[in-house]
């Protein structure tokens, strides 16, 4: 808690103490001399700036012994919070700050996010496919350097800085308004922590994990991940394919990795569509112009229908897997009938 105050205090600290000074000769002249409010104020200000400007009218024996006493309290403790206000300006602390204050807003109003744990290099590459695809996220990291880095090609990075094992961490990312949380981090003790912190805040949560060992896979399973990925063995796996079959891996990649410049794979849940096709068949939807291109599978709830028959019957728990180009201009206006 007390890292929340640390930054918003010592920000306002400085303009307390001008307010305290100026409170402080506002209602010493008040009930030493009598002024009113304004005439107050004014032998406040000429007095703690030492401007020297006529008095209001000569003071009594008491108002220039407090004077004296004003003079000489407020001379160190002004100049001070001046000097520590120009510090933080010139500095960028307080746009620093209220960055951070915007940053924090727009984090609260963001629901169905993913939280990305570690902007290490499976991080990296994870928030750059996630910006990609335009899935709205949120970084949790410790490094300072690994946020600047990233944020050096994509300032609009939301992120929160501290440790994802952390429970006040994750609902600062908003754990709770999350739909899907992918820990990086390339230690299995804290991915496993993570895990088991995430599913307890939110336990409708998707969870992905990286793991390092084979032997964690089970163990952050049991956690509550849904899905587990070891880098290493993908990117072996990955090396051995383009040997065995080239032609086919540089197509899978070119529609992975490529989306921006050629071909993208879509998906289509029947039971999200506004109009009802449960009983219809897949003709009747491609008739409608919903799936513009080439519909290449479709999943049940028993597996994958690969090139399915276009008189095929559509079910509420169907997700249907199109292909299509990039380049056609009517992909975005298709995409917004989906919902």
């Amino acid at each position: 808690m007390f890292s929340k105050l640390k930054q918003p205090f010592s920000l306002l600290s400085p303009l307390l103490v001008i307010l305290g000074i100026s409170l402080l000769g506002i209602i010493g002249y008040m009930y030493i001399e009598q002024y009113n409010f304004v005439d107050a104020l004014y032998m406040t200000v000429i007095s703690i700036t030492t401007a020297g400007y006529t008095e209001v009218r000569p003071l009594s024996p008491a108002g220039r012994l407090f004077t004296v006493f004003l003079l000489i309290s407020s001379f160190t403790t002004f100049a001070y919070a001046l000097a520590l206000i120009t510090q933080y300006i010139a500095s960028g602390e307080l746009t620093h700050y209220f960055v951070q204050r915007k940053m924090t807003s727009q984090i609260d109003a963001l629901s169905n996010h993913v939280i990305l744990c570690g902007l290490g290099r499976n991080g990296h590459e994870a928030a750059i496919t996630l910006r990609q695809h335009k899935v709205p996220f949120i970084v949790i990291e410790q490094n300072d350097e690994r946020i600047r880095a990233y944020e050096s090609k994509d300032a609009s990075l939301l992120y929160v800085i501290g440790n994802a094992t952390e429970d006040e961490i994750l609902v600062k990312a908003g754990i709770g308004r999350a739909k899907a949380l992918l820990t990086a981090l390339p230690t299995d003790a804290d991915n496993v922590f993570i895990v088991l912190s995430a599913r307890s805040l939110n336990d409708k949560l998707t969870i992905i994990s990286r793991a390092s060992q084979y032997s964690a896979i089970s163990k952050l399973r049991k956690a509550g991940a849904n899905n587990v990925v070891m880098p290493d063995k993908i990117g072996g796996a990955h090396m051995a394919s383009i040997v065995s079959h080239p032609d086919v891996m540089e197509f899978l990649d070119y529609l992975t990795g490529n989306a921006e410049n050629g071909s993208i794979i879509d998906v289509m849940e029947i039971n999200k569509l506004v109009k009802n096709y449960r009983g219809l068949s897949l003709q009747q939807l491609i008739d409608d112009h919903l799936a513009e291109g080439v519909v290449i599978a479709i999943r049940t709830a028993t597996g994958f229908l690969i090139t399915p028959e276009p008189g095929l019957l559509l079910q509420a728990d169907m997700k249907l897997f199109f292909l299509h180009q990039a380049s056609v201009q009517n992909n975005s206006a298709s995409l917004e009938r989906l919902a």
